[in-house]
């Protein structure tokens, strides 16, 4: 990977500027079908340039990235020394035993040696003790970065204020209505590496028809999606857009060759509604929901 491509988190580890997200592969799908989806999803992002995978427990995708991470290793002759692979410890498992005892199960589930990097993947349940757990798996080699995810600024300072290590990577939403400006600030002034899930808003808000955005794709002759990324990529945040077309996956990998100007970047920074498309952190209900979703370890 050239260097543009990538970022280096606070402890030296690279990471790639640009990663490939596996949550709902094909959510009109059965169980064993979704699940082939996924797989040959994640095998069409690595022919296509991908080297950042994301997944996690909740996803129940790990066993389906494992095995096209090995299939690109056979067929495409891509080492796994060069895939960069992140899962995510669920709710349940969020305590110092349940954190080991998850990170052992994904890892048989996805038939992979080590991942590398491991996030707490939401502010729930006993993140403390959890977080004492993924420490120690770090300090022994077994994992080469942790994090977390969904963590607000202010959730962060409690936080880092409290632990040893300070978190590798904070993944949020960050998206054109939800920007979180604030947030991303505050993660730079303390290196933290910001993904971002649901880059696109999932279409919301008919996004790809979105007039500025359309008229900034037409300028460059790429598509709103290549726009968003681009965005994103600029503001030093890695975007994790998610596809099962393998023409789609080809082209939101695209976005290196052209580069957004300061009134592009203000153009867009204009549509940000400053709220989350999806939940809000601040609501009881949104903890009650997660809490109870149902989820086979």
């Amino acid at each position: 990977m050239a260097a543009h491509h990538t970022i280096t988190l606070h402890n030296g580890l690279v990471i790639p500027s640009l990663g490939f997200g596996t949550f709902q592969p094909s959510a009109s799908a059965g169980e064993g079908v979704a699940d082939t989806t996924a797989e040959q999803a994640v095998f069409e992002a690595l022919r296509a340039g991908y080297r950042l995978i994301d997944t996690a427990a909740f996803y129940q995708t790990e066993g389906a990235v494992g095995r096209a991470i090995r299939r690109a290793e056979d067929e495409l002759g891509i080492p796994r020394s060069e895939i960069f692979v992140t899962s995510k410890l669920w709710v349940t498992n969020t305590t110092y035993d349940g954190a080991l005892r998850g990170y052992d199960r994904s890892l048989e589930k996805s038939g992979l040696d080590y991942f590398d990097l491991y996030l707490i993947h939401n502010p729930m349940n006993d993140i403390f003790g959890a977080w004492r757990a993924l420490s120690e798996l770090y300090l022994s080699g077994k994992i080469r970065s942790i994090g977390v995810s969904n963590f607000s600024r202010a959730r962060m300072e409690d936080f880092i204020s409290f632990t040893d290590i300070v978190p590798h990577v904070n993944q949020i939403e960050v998206n054109v209505f939800h920007q979180q400006n604030d947030d991303i600030t505050y993660m730079n002034d303390h290196n933290i590496v910001v993904e971002a899930w649901a880059p696109f808003a999932r279409g919301r808000h008919d996004l790809f028809n979105n007039t500025i955005l359309r008229d900034i794709a037409h300028k460059y002759d790429v598509t709103v999606s290549q726009i968003i990324e681009r965005w994103l990529i600029q503001r030093g945040i890695i975007p994790l857009p998610k596809s099962v077309n393998k023409d789609r996956i080809q082209t939101n990998y695209d976005v290196w060759n052209f580069e957004l100007t300061d009134t592009d970047m203000a153009r867009i920074k204009s549509l940000d509604e400053g709220k989350s498309q999806f939940f809000d952190w601040q609501d009881p209900a949104v903890y009650r929901r997660f809490a109870q979703l149902p989820y086979a370890d």
